[in-house]
């Protein structure tokens, strides 16, 4: 299985001595395997290390076989959205805090990735939503988000009241600092602190959460993965779009946020043995069962 991947890609987190030095080990290995690995041209300078082949993120994702980033999940977010057209698979080694999608713990990366190049590895898709935001027939933000997509009040005003329709057909009209349209993943992020529901990945979903709305009535609610989300803003001062917490846009009075699930997914490539729940568990310290041993 290590011919089916010849070229990989490899990413990190900038700015980081640590990151940075586990690249260039990483980078060792694969070649050492025989196997091509390239870098994008920011990660290579970050590195500073001339003999090491980069690639424009544009090149990388019709060429390369793999990728592994190294880092947390805002990381991982920004790269698996970019090569999500392309098909090509994720390996997240995990430097950062949490790390909900970067599961490979820091130390164990040798022996995990040796596995997944050997062939032994479990493969996961996940879902990805794709926003537009439509001024007078005009589409004026495109962008995707592996996470959410949320639209909320500027810092220096008050509530905004949104206006939801789901597949043409009217839903509510809601006051409240924002509203959330999340993705199985993303219902472990921002969601989830806004009391949504933890969609499993295998789930086809969609889940809408409020954020701190002014009636309490007003609960997450889970829709078809097939839902198309048109939002707009009834009342409001400067309000905002955001994919991931990365990609953002100004909305106008008027404007039209058009969400749907994107034609492409995301392919995640874990250890054998991953499991979603025990990474639950480990994330949000969840309690483990008790021993069933008798007592002494």
């Amino acid at each position: 299985m290590t011919a089916a991947f010849k070229t990989i890609a490899l990413f990190g987190r900038q700015h980081s001595d640590a990151v940075a030095q586990t690249l260039i080990e990483i980078g060792d290995f694969l070649r050492q395997r025989g196997l091509r690995a390239v870098f994008e041209p920011s990660v290579a300078h970050t590195l500073g290390r001339t003999d090491l082949e980069s690639l424009p993120l544009a090149e990388i994702g019709p060429q390369a076989d793999l990728a592994i980033i190294v880092g947390g999940d805002g990381t991982m977010l920004g790269i698996a959205r970019e090569l999500s057209p392309h098909g090509v698979p994720l390996v997240g080694i995990n430097f950062g805090r949490l790390g909900f999608i970067t599961d490979i713990p820091l130390l164990r990366w040798h022996d995990a990735l040796g596995a997944v190049l050997d062939g032994h590895f479990e493969t996961e898709d996940r879902a990805v939503l794709r926003a537009r935001v439509i001024r007078e027939h005009a589409v004026v933000f495109e962008a995707s988000a592996l996470n959410d997509v949320v639209i909320s009040r500027s810092s220096r005003a008050g509530m905004i009241e949104i206006q939801a329709h789901v597949d043409g057909l009217y839903m509510y009209n809601q006051r409240a600092d924002g509203l959330i349209v999340a993705t199985p993943t993303g219902s472990t992020a921002y969601a989830m602190s806004c009391n949504g529901p933890i969609l499993h990945p295998r789930l086809q979903g969609i889940v809408m959460v409020p954020v701190a709305p002014q009636a309490l009535s007003n609960r997450p609610i889970v829709l078809p993965a097939s839902s198309v989300i048109t939002l707009s803003v009834i009342e409001g001062r400067e309000p905002r779009v955001n994919c991931d917490m990365q990609n953002f846009a100004d909305m106008q009075a008027g404007d039209l946020l058009e969400i749907r699930q994107s034609e492409h997914v995301c392919h995640f490539l874990h250890p054998i043995g991953y499991s979603y729940y025990s990474m639950l568990r480990s994330k949000l310290n969840w309690h483990e069962m008790p021993s069933l041993a008798p007592r002494p």
